[in-house]
């Protein structure tokens, strides 16, 4: 979309005004305070240290703007959803419970909701518009809702809480345009299969997205308090092998049979060989599974299902190739015959700078912030392929934790339910909010985050 002339609502001035003056012209004490204020004066390297609490809406001695009083309205509304849904974890693609209560509560709220979305039987959308009559063109504005949790553990991933995220975003939005008078769309997207069945991927490839001007979302993790982190994420390749061969008695005629189990483990013990040369930040790993398993019994078939990582597309789809080198070493070692399936990959996050800037800006507002760029990707997402059709940002943001109680434990899933948790998910998603609105509202500012997506290009890099 071109670039166009600003029409910032009169109610949204102070609020920008207010959070890039609170940047530049507070008194600077420390070298982190001498980083923030560099890092606003030049948003492209917004990345680096954001430490520093500028003041949260308490602490402002200025009157808030109408836009975070109608985001603000957010905290009243998300709780009723959370307890009726979050006891009952579902799994990939089996989200019919987080399906019914969210499109309802979408569509009690106002939103135009779609259920059962593109073929997707608990994929939906809801959205909602405030567009003028005489208004040739607005920009839409996009959230995601994911919902799916992991076998066992239930929302070790804290998807409950991304969930509430999106949708608290969405009502925000939504409230903010109302009072405020900005127009434009916003669409929530229900993802379903996130962990297991890239959900995201099956709907951008059926241009669930391509209405979006940009689209937002974020992640729990463990962390500092009050912190978030904006970070690419691992390029990743899920492949299954599947090895089919003959059954033998093991005791009286095992030279009868062709052992399907052994094939699995030489490619496992292959695979474990590879590890001496792979690059630290480089990742394998994978489970062997079968169907009637007995001592006496040559085993017929074997699968495994293995995921491969690495920072970019391009050196996980050679990695990835030497991991199928090790699949095929266990069917030639057992005479055994190989299937390989290997879904779409998928790929590493581009965080967006301008939307990066804008939400980091936001979060010191809000009393929180952005740790420095260094620690190496080591999560993978299907939000990455969306980063590739259209601006997007994903910041991952910290929720009170136990030692080693990290995303995919037991005890993640106990840290997702706490009201912490949720209180945490509300105050960042009205970043996210604050943030899509700067995009609906603000022509010049939309201007520059698809500059910054275009300079992009087809590039892998964050």
């Amino acid at each position: 979309m071109a670039a166009e002339k600003d029409i910032t609502p009169g109610c949204l001035q102070p609020l920008f005004s207010m959070i890039m003056s609170k940047v530049r012209g507070r008194k600077k004490s420390s070298p982190e305070d001498d980083c923030v204020a560099k890092n606003i004066a030049e948003p492209k390297v917004v990345f680096q240290v954001l430490r520093t609490k500028i003041c949260t809406l308490e602490e402002c001695k200025e009157a808030p703007p109408p836009q975070y009083a109608s985001v603000d309205k957010t905290s009243t509304f998300c709780p009723p959803v959370l307890k009726q849904w979050m006891s009952c974890p579902e799994l990939a693609f089996k989200e019919e419970y987080a399906h019914k209560v969210l499109t309802e509560f979408m569509e009690a709220h106002g939103f135009s909701v779609t259920r059962h979305y593109l073929g997707l039987e608990t994929a939906w959308r809801a959205a909602w518009s405030n567009v003028s009559p005489c208004k040739r063109s607005v920009r839409t504005i996009g959230f995601n809702s994911e919902m799916d949790a992991l076998p066992g553990i239930g929302h070790a991933c804290g998807h409950n809480l991304i969930a509430i995220e999106g949708v608290a975003a969405a009502l925000g939005t939504k409230h903010a345009m109302e009072k405020c008078g900005i127009e434009g769309r916003v669409v929530l997207l229900g993802t379903p299969a996130e962990e297991s069945g890239n959900g995201k991927i099956i709907l951008l490839k059926r241009d669930a997205y391509k209405e979006m001007d940009a689209c937002l979302m974020m992640h729990p993790t463990p962390g500092p308090e009050r912190s978030a982190g904006i970070v690419s994420s691992l390029a990743l390749q899920a492949i299954e092998a599947e090895y089919s061969g003959h059954p033998a008695h093991a005791g009286r005629a095992p030279w009868e049979g062709r052992n399907a189990l052994d094939a699995a483990v030489v490619a496992y013990s292959s695979i474990s060989a590879l590890r001496q040369q792979m690059k630290p930040t480089h990742r394998v790993h994978g489970i062997i599974e079968g169907r009637d398993w007995a001592p006496n019994i040559i085993p017929d078939n074997s699968k495994m299902r293995w995921v491969v990582r690495a920072p970019t597309t391009k050196e996980n789809g050679e990695f990835a190739e030497r991991v199928k080198e090790c699949f095929k070493a266990g069917a030639l070692a057992t005479a055994c015959t190989m299937t390989l399936t290997t879904p779409d990959p998928v790929q590493n996050l581009r965080q967006n700078s301008e939307l990066a800037s804008e939400f980091a800006a936001a979060m010191n507002l809000y009393g929180k912030y952005i740790l420095p760029d260094t620690a190496p990707a080591d999560i993978s997402t299907d939000f990455g392929n969306v980063t590739y059709a259209l601006p997007g940002l994903h910041p991952n943001f910290a929720i009170p934790t136990v030692k080693d109680g990290g995303n995919h434990t037991p005890q993640f899933t106990k840290s997702a339910e706490t009201k912490e948790a949720h209180d945490i998910t509300i105050t960042v998603a009205k970043c996210i909010a604050l943030t899509g609105l700067r995009v609906l509202s603000d022509g010049a500012f939309f201007a520059k985050v698809r500059e910054a997506f275009e300079e992009q290009g087809d590039s892998e890099a964050f």
